[in-house]
This record gives C-alpha cells, sequence and structure tokens, in this order.
C-alpha cells in the first residue's frame, strides 16, 4: 500500500488540525485541552484510544487484519513559554505560550496517520499504537507510557520531528548518532563572607566557582576525546548581595551533551574531582547535584531506518532523503528508544527561505510550510505499514 496520494487528499484535514493545536498552545503536563481535542478526533473517526486520570497525553490503538507485531508512532503534544511573534494568522490564543518547537505539527501529523491507517486497517499484518505524548519540553514526559506498562507490547517504534536545518519536504533517516543526551548539574559553593575591603578575612565563592567554571572546561579539552563531541555549560550563576561583601555562597546550574554513551559516563566523576579539588584549593567547600535526563538519540538499528527509508523512497522517491549533521540538542523519545531497541528517530525538513521559514526551534518567529505536513502523515504511516509487512509471521513480544 502507499499513502503518498491519500495523504494529499487529507492535507487540508491535517492543517486544520494543526491550527487548533497550535491556538491551543499548553505547557508540559497542562495539555488538558490537547488530550480533549486529540481524544475527540480519534474516538469520532472510530478508533479505541486511551486517556488517564492522572497524566495527559493519550495512545490510539489501530489493530490490523492480520496478526502481526506491534509498531508504536510516536508524536509530542507540548508547548514552550514563549509569547509567540511568528506573524501566523492562527497565532496562540494563550499568552506567553506558544508551539515553537513544531509539536503541534507532529501531533497534526500523527493524526493524519492514523486516519490513513484506520482506513487500511484491514491489510495490515498487526497493530500500530499512535503515543501523543505529553511534557516532552521537561525531558520526562515520555517515562510515565513505559513505566506504567501501557507500551511494553512493542517490538518497534518511530519518533519524528520538524528540523530547520534540513530543506522544506525533505526527510532524514540517518544511521547512528542523531541527537545529544541531557544532562543537568548544580552546583553550590560554601565560603565565608567578609567586607569587600578585606578579603583576606574571608573566603570568596565567587572567585572559587569562577575558578570552577574555568577549569570544567578542560573536561571538554583535555579529558574528553576530540573525536567525541561533548558539551559542558554552566547556564546560571548566582552569588552575592552587596557590591562591598565577599559572599559565602555562589550557585551554579549548567547542562552536558554528548553523543555517546562514552563521553557521557565519564563527566560527573570528571566533575565532581574538578568541583571538590578546585573549592579545596580556594578555601572553600562545594556540593554537586548531577541529573541524568535523557540518553542520546541513535538510529543504531541499520534494518530498521532502511525500512523507514524504503518508505519514504516509496511515497517520494530517492531525492526525499538528504542527511544532515548531528544536534546537540536533545529529545525525550530518546527514553523509549532505551527501553525499545527496535527504534528510530526522523527528520521531516522545514528549512525554507521562500516563506520565511528560516527560524530555530525554540524561537518566537518559529513556523513551517503547512504544506508539508501531509508527508509527515505518509512517511508515519507507510512505515508502520511496511514495518508490519517485512516482519509478518515474527512473533511479538
Amino acid at each position: 500500500m502507499n499513502f503518498a496520494t491519500r495523504a494529499a487528499e487529507l492535507s487540508d484535514t491535517i492543517i486544520a488540525d494543526r491550527h487548533y493545536l497550535h491556538q491551543h498552545a499548553e505547557l508540559s503536563f497542562q495539555e488538558h485541552e490537547t488530550t480533549a481535542y486529540l481524544v475527540d478526533q480519534l474516538t469520532k473517526l472510530g478508533i479505541p484510544v486511551q486517556s488517564f486520570e492522572d497524566y495527559t497525553g493519550c495512545i490510539a490503538t489501530i489493530r490490523g487484519g492480520q496478526p502481526g507485531k506491534t509498531v508504536m508512532l510516536r508524536a509530542d503534544i507540548d508547548a514552550l513559554p514563549i509569547q509567540e511573534n511568528s506573524g501566523v494568522e492562527f497565532e496562540s490564543l494563550h499568552p506567553g505560550v506558544m508551539h515553537a518547537c513544531g509539536h503541534d505539527c507532529h501531533a497534526s501529523m500523527l493524526l493524519g496517520a492514523a486516519r490513513l491507517l484506520w482506513e487500511r486497517r484491514e491489510e495490515l499484518k498487526g497493530t500500530v499504537k499512535l503515543l501523543f505524548q505529553a511534557a516532552e519540553e521537561v525531558f520526562i514526559g515520555s517515562r510515565y507510557y513505559w513505566d506504567k506498562g501501557y507500551l511494553s507490547d512493542v517490538d518497534a517504534a518511530m519518533g519524528m520531528h520538524v528540523w530547520p536545518t534540513v530543506p522544506s519536504g525533505k526527510i532524514c533517516v540517518q544511521d547512528g548518532p542523531l541527537m545529544a543526551s541531557c544532562d543537568n548539574f548544580k552546583i553550590t559553593v560554601h565560603g565565608v563572607s567578609a567586607h569587600g575591603s578585606t578579603p583576606h578575612q574571608g573566603r570568596d565563592a565567587i572567585v572559587a566557582a569562577s575558578a570552577i567554571i574555568c577549569n570544567l572546561q578542560t573536561i571538554v579539552s583535555r579529558v574528553n576525546s576530540p573525536l567525541n563531541s561533548l558539551v559542558v555549560s554552566v547556564g546560571t550563576i548566582k552569588a552575592g548581595t552587596q557590591f562591598n561583601i565577599i559572599t559565602d555562597t555562589a550557585v551554579m546550574e549548567g547542562t552536558v551533551r554528548a553523543h555517546t554513551p562514552e563521553a557521557r559516563g565519564m563527566v560527573e566523576e570528571t566533575m565532581r574531582r574538578i568541583v571538590n579539588t578546585t573549592a579545596e584549593a580556594m578555601g572553600c567547600t562545594a556540593e554537586m547535584e548531577y541529573k541524568y535526563l535523557e540518553p542520546p538519540v541513535r538510529n543504531d538499528d541499520i534494518a530498521l531506518n532502511d525500512i523507514a527509508r524504503g518508505a519514504a523512497r516509496e511515497l517520494y522517491g530517492s531525492d526525499v532523503l538528504c542527511a544532515t549533521p548531528v544536534a546537540t540538542g536533545s529529545e525525550d523519545f530518546s527514553y523509549l528508544m532505551d527501553h525499545i531497541p527496535a527504534s528510530l528517530f526522523a527528520f521531516l525538513g522545514c528549512y525554507e527561505e521562500e516563506t520565511g521559514c528560516v527560524h530555530p526551534v525554540h524561537n518566537e518567529k518559529f513556523k513551517i510550510n503547512e504544506n508539508i505536513l501531509h508527508m509527515g502523515a505518509a512517511q508515519y504511516a507507510q512505515f508502520a505499514a511496511d514495518y508490519l509487512e517485512q516482519t509478518a509471521g515474527g512473533e511479538g513480544k
């Protein structure tokens, strides 16, 4: 089966869904209106859908006419705390909340895929689960659905993101690392306060914190292999109460990004050593909190990637495929990838100078050419159908 033509016919419906979701943007864990809309649309189609009393988001299930494995398609649904300045006529109705990362696009594309697959359900050789996931922007939204067992029967999974480093209408499914892990840290330095005119009577937490910041940079430049990409960034520092006081406390927070488990795994121990010894050298003490949030996004199942690339070619020809530099941004889908080894993440390009779609995600002016959304819906559906076809006869979990 080929979904390209039917997806194009549904383009106006997919765009209409996107307009509603964009206008009713909601922050992480607050996607109640969004969830209600999704459940309503799926229910009207006749697709069984599961929602949750204690959590936002929902899971729709399409059982094919023939037995087989279970494949999951995922879209995220939350927005960002950004005041919109995109210039679109259907801008967010909620002040200070905007779909600036394309999650409204993902949800509308997955709704489109639901329509495509439901119409052809008797031909499917297995089951398709459609996860409309809450709270991707706060790093932990995907955990609920896996940890509660709602996805324990899934054999393979695919996520997709509209992406502004890829030309509009192109599809990127590339092997290996794609997006970075995201781990965060908080460092508190304790010194001794004194008058600013007599610094020798105190232990300056700001000076110690400054030395720690500089020394942390050696993790990337001197500890990590230059062949492994790694980012260690301090994003905030809060210290001091007045210009003439040597402060006794400084608090820093930052993030660590890596594409390999090896680079990711060595940072915490190295950081703790640097923080403690640098503070001690300055006559201070320090404590550090380190949180592992999201693993890297890696497309390591080459056979599964080939199915997704084959689906794209089947839909739109070989020229639709392209590559892109790996990103140092992170993606909550990686938690599910860690638990479902047969999984992949794809990009649908949205960079287009002619229509002014040139701004990065998380930008107040982010927008896309909506005429590409039906392509994302078709790619979701084609991948699911092709995976079930090619694995027919195999036992599910």
